[in-house]
């Protein structure tokens, strides 16, 4: 027992070697897990003390964990065994796939990347980029075990940073993302910010079913969720239709007797400039959809901006807007009219976030300058800017104006489409400058449903020049 044994130098290098490993995978792992697992729970016991809506236990789960519940789930273990009859292949192979789809769908949140680096970074550009105005939060009368939804037009990429820093104290949301961000590192940081993927392409039946159970589980979970019902960027500038999936999803798994109350949360971006503007022109002047992602003006662009900043000429991109609507309760919107579905329900949703769109000074002097027939003064501007936003007012609108006051809100949209080269000036008069009708009226088409609404505005006679 005690005896020498001899071995090979590169034996007992391997022996020891694997000792190490068995001892950290069995012991020391587990327990450096279980450290960081107290230390995150404590966190989050702190951050819900001062959240309008706690971070629920389904969010916090391991993703491990969601994604074997999920692909166990009986209705996706129906959808592999017919999934493998329909492409011949053992189940085995089609349950494979479906853990593709799991492990491409779940998202593993963590706490402190999105309340220690995400919110702190949204809140930093967001400011730095916009004044930020918000309008009539409603979310603090919604019943505390009733899942929340927020439902958002999808004006720019932006969008997720904005409401990510204006819904820091309300929850941790969770978006539901296109496959556009499935690169690295931007994959990882979604997911572990709570963000779900979304294919927009190769939607086979199985994988149509996974993320139905996900989303249909993480609803019951009552996981706060955010939501672009249009699917992908407004290429017009306008509040485009509703896709009908997520909320059919939502629907078909709705039990208004047992399970909570699901309530949607309209809200309404706006923003004086668009960051991808330009790209969602030609993406709808070319009749598609694929947005060429040219790096060479990409950096051209952040290179012009560090250089404005450093030279204290960078003043940011004017104002962005945002408008919560009335939240709409599911058990309430069935109980009127239980025949209804996702198709009423989307126009609905859609209709309270036209109804509040954030009126900023650009679409404002847009719209003007879109409907003139020739050049206009400062002063004839100014002087329909105002009766155009108080219109606008009077019939309920959300007219976000710098100090309240119209007229800086028409020089603010001036000054942003002056420097822009949108309109040129000749003296005292601005008009559209050459080529840039179609982004003039891209900015007016964001509120070109409020002023086709409004009977009370009428646009003043003459070409302008008066």
């Amino acid at each position: 027992m005690f005896r020498t044994v001899e071995m090979p130098l590169w034996a007992l290098i391997l022996l020891l070697l694997f000792a190490g490993v068995t001892f950290a995978s069995h012991f020391l792992f587990p327990s450096v897990r279980w450290f960081f697992r107290r230390r995150m729970e404590r966190a989050v016991a702190r951050l819900n003390e001062r959240l309008e809506r706690p971070i629920q236990p389904f969010k916090l789960a391991r993703r491990h964990d969601t994604i074997q519940r999920l692909i166990y789930d009986p209705a996706v273990a129906k959808a592999i065994a017919e999934h493998a009859r329909a492409e011949g292949v053992p189940e085995e192979v089609a349950f494979q796939q479906a853990r593709r789809y799991a492990r491409e769908i779940v998202p593993g949140f963590s706490a402190t990347a999105y309340f220690g680096i995400a919110i702190r970074a949204a809140r930093w550009l967001s400011n730095r980029l916009y004044r930020v105005r918000l309008v009539d939060r409603r979310t603090e009368s919604i019943d505390p075990d009733a899942t929340v939804i927020f439902v958002m037009n999808h004006r720019s990429n932006m969008d997720y940073v904005l409401v990510t820093y204006l819904a820091a104290n309300s929850s941790a949301l969770s978006y539901a993302v296109g496959e556009w961000a499935r690169v690295w590192p931007l994959q990882g940081l979604i997911r572990a910010m709570g963000g779900y993927f979304i294919r927009r392409r190769s939607l086979t039946p199985l994988y149509r079913r996974v993320l139905e159970r996900y989303v249909q589980i993480a609803t019951k979970g009552r996981m706060t969720q955010a939501i672009f019902p249009e699917g992908r960027l407004s290429l017009t500038g306008g509040v485009g239709p509703a896709k009908l999936g997520l909320m059919n999803y939502i629907l078909s798994d709705f039990d208004a007797e047992s399970g909570p109350d699901v309530v949607f949360v309209p809200v309404a971006l706006n923003y004086d400039r668009v960051l991808e503007d330009r790209v969602l022109m030609e993406a709808g002047a070319s009749g598609g959809r694929r947005f060429r992602l040219r790096v060479m003006p990409m950096l051209g662009f952040l290179l012009r901006q560090l250089r404005f900043r450093l030279a204290g000429r960078f003043h940011g991109f004017g104002y962005a807007g945002v408008s919560f609507a009335q939240p709409l309760s599911l058990r309430q919107f069935g109980a009127i009219a239980p025949e209804r579905g996702a198709q009423d329900l989307a126009v609905e949703l859609m209709g309270r976030i036209r109804a509040v769109m954030p009126v900023l000074p650009v679409p404002m002097v847009a719209h003007v300058m879109q409907a003139a027939r020739g050049p206009l003064r400062e002063a004839v501007i100014d002087a329909r800017v105002c009766a155009l936003g108080t219109a606008l007012r009077e019939q309920g609108a959300c007219v976000h104006a710098p100090l309240d006051n119209l007229s800086d809100a028409a020089r603010a949209g001036l000054k942003q489409l002056v420097a822009r080269r949108f309109l040129i000036t000749r003296g005292d008069e601005y008009t559209v400058a050459p080529g840039a009708r179609e982004m003039v009226a891209f900015y007016a088409a964001s509120i070109a449903h409020l002023v086709d609404a409004s009977a009370a505005f009428v646009e003043p006679d003459g070409s302008g020049a008066t």
